[in-house]
């Protein structure tokens, strides 16, 4: 399993820039760049909620559907880190994988 760092702090599953989600997905099934995927489990905070509830996972595993990807074994992550950026993001396309890198 990857180790994670995401930025995505509006990510009701982001605690201190880790997923307490447990698993995530990254979309992206035709790209050919990291701003062609994203983490389709990004769920916006709203309300009330300030953090994440559990415990931030260093590492995690990680399902892939950017099957251009060179880390990509069987449609799961297999590099040995990944980054999901989106400091910024309010919906999941405005999330990316920073990790990705085209065959």
């Amino acid at each position: 399993m990857p180790a994670l760092r995401c930025t995505a702090v509006k990510c009701v599953y982001n605690k201190e820039e880790l997923c307490s989600k447990g698993d995530i997905n990254v979309s992206g099934d035709h790209a050919k760049s990291v701003d062609e995927t994203c983490c389709s489990s990004f769920k916006e905070r709203t309300g009330n909620t300030n953090a994440a509830e559990g415990c931030g996972c260093d590492t995690i595993k990680v399902g892939c559907s950017a099957c251009n990807c060179k880390f990509n074994e069987n449609k799961y992550c297999e590099a040995g880190a990944i980054n999901i950026n989106g400091s910024q993001a309010c919906r999941c396309e405005e999330t990316c994988c920073g990790t990705f890198r085209e065959k």
